[in-house]
C-alpha cells in the first residue's frame, strides 16, 4: 500500500490545517460512512503528531501522511491517492489497486 499526495492536496493541508514541517496527518477508518473499498466505513483524517504504530507513510515537504497498522485493513490492498478539487474546494480520495 502507498499513500500518494498531490501537490494541490499538500497545499490544501498546509493552508486549511496550518501544517508545517514536522507535522503528521493520520488517515483512519471511521464507522458509519461510505467508501468504494469498505461498506459502512469511510476515510477520516486528522493531525496526529504522536503515531502509535505507523504501517504506511509518505513524506511531502517535511509533513508525514500515514496509516496505523490497525487501519490497513480498510484499504483492502489499494493505494490511497489524495487530490484536491478546486471546483468543490475539497479533497478527493481515490483507491487504486496496484498492478
Amino acid at each position: 500500500m502507498e499513500i500518494i499526495i498531490s501537490q494541490n492536496a499538500l497545499e490544501w493541508f498546509k493552508e486549511s490545517m496550518g501544517l508545517k514541517k514536522g507535522d503528521k496527518v493520520k488517515f483512519f477508518s471511521k464507522i458509519y460512512g461510505s467508501s468504494p473499498v469498505q461498506k459502512n466505513f469511510a476515510l477520516g483524517f486528522t493531525q496526529d503528531n504522536d503515531p502509535v504504530d505507523m504501517a504506511v507513510y509518505t513524506e511531502k515537504d517535511g509533513i508525514d501522511f500515514y496509516v496505523e497498522t490497525s487501519d490497513v485493513w480498510f484499504f483492502d490492498g489499494h493505494d490511497l491517492h489524495v487530490n484536491y478539487d478546486p471546483n468543490d474546494d475539497e479533497l478527493t480520495f481515490d483507491y487504486v489497486k496496484p498492478e
